[in-house]
């Protein structure tokens, strides 16, 4: 028998992103799809249509009132995402953001102690943790198999994917910066992998596309933790030609090495006993992310603590003002500021 939906899931936000966590939704038989929220009545009407019609609004707050939905997905510009987190929160609903959890420091600490306070579930989609790669790597250094990480090197490259010169990304002042927006993937997971706390962050930003961009298209990153290791992280979407795409990524540790190049899902160890694969763990990353969300929710260990969460914002902000000042800026500095991003 076919396990009844506990989680109605209200989806905000009827942009592309939207489609990616919807699908996940209907692959896990303890949510359904109830609702979608966009301010553009249109486009909500419209992309309900395509979703089976389901029930749509341009209105948050009416949203947050249908007595079906239990959780939210927001898949909105980054600048909003916490003035919706407060709405959510005020509802008494479990929330998935996608990443930054906020573009600032000060919001996404007010929004972690908001949902803690109210015993609420809050996680940002930092969906690399759940993809195949990140999660072998990851597995692979917590079982040992490179000894203690010394330095971990990330670089995704890609060509421009935003549709026009008006995309919300592309200002500063809604998306924190291409360090916040897509660099944090990066900054978030090298670190993760790393397993320790970052104390500093020294970045390069170029304007690759064009002299025009507010935003460096091309980033180079590396962040130092507490036990001296090091993450460098190269994030780029002014590769050419378009449609280009590439991963590459390597761990050295006090006993081996595990490199990955292009775009496998898969990672070469090498080490004292010779080659070996470490196969991937074979899955869909949203889907994952959306499963392990739903998780927590009913008291599992979460795949993205909250407090990690924050600690990615910090990362992605110290990174823009790493590039500002021309030097490395540390952590501490970031996580004292009460302001807005830089």
């Amino acid at each position: 028998m076919t396990e009844e939906p506990r989680y109605g899931v209200l989806v905000v936000g009827a942009g592309f992103i939207a489609d990616a966590h919807i699908q996940a939704i209907t692959v896990d038989p303890r949510a359904e799809l109830v609702g979608l929220v966009d301010v553009d009545p249109g486009r909500a009407m419209a992309f309900s249509y395509s979703h089976g019609g389901v029930r749509w609004t341009a209105d948050l707050d009416t949203a947050l009132g249908w007595p079906e939905v239990d959780a939210v997905i927001v898949c909105t510009p980054n600048m909003t995402h916490a003035s919706i987190a407060e709405q959510v929160v005020r509802a008494g609903k479990h929330l998935l953001v996608e990443k930054p959890l906020a573009t600032t420091v000060a919001d996404a600490r007010q929004a972690a102690r908001r949902f803690a306070d109210a015993g609420l579930t809050l996680a940002a989609a930092h969906t690399h943790r759940c993809y195949d790669y990140g999660m072998a790597v990851k597995d692979a250094i917590d079982e040992g198999v490179v000894g203690q990480p010394l330095l971990a090197r990330l670089a995704i490259l890609g060509s421009w994917i935003w549709p026009d010169w008006r995309a919300w990304v592309l200002d500063p002042a809604k998306s924190g910066g291409h360090s916040l927006h897509n660099g944090v993937h990066l900054l978030d997971l090298a670190t993760w992998w790393l397993g320790d706390e970052p104390v500093s962050i020294y970045a390069r930003g170029q304007k690759q596309s064009s002299a025009a961009l507010r935003i460096y298209d091309h980033l180079d990153m590396t962040v130092t933790v507490a036990n001296g290791a090091t993450a460098s992280c190269e994030m780029s979407r002014a590769h050419r030609p378009a449609g280009f795409g590439a991963r590459e990524l390597l761990v050295a540790g006090t006993d081996g090495v595990l490199s990955q190049d292009w775009d496998g899902e898969s990672s070469l160890l090498f080490s004292d006993q010779g080659l070996q694969a470490v196969p991937a763990v074979g899955g869909n990353g949203f889907a994952r992310q959306l499963s392990a969300w739903l998780d927590s929710i009913e008291g599992a260990e979460p795949v993205m603590p909250t407090a990690d969460a924050v600690r990615a914002v910090a990362l992605g902000v110290a990174a823009e003002l790493s590039i500002a000042r021309r030097e490395p800026v540390m952590l501490e500095e970031v996580l004292d500021l009460t302001g807005a991003s830089v």
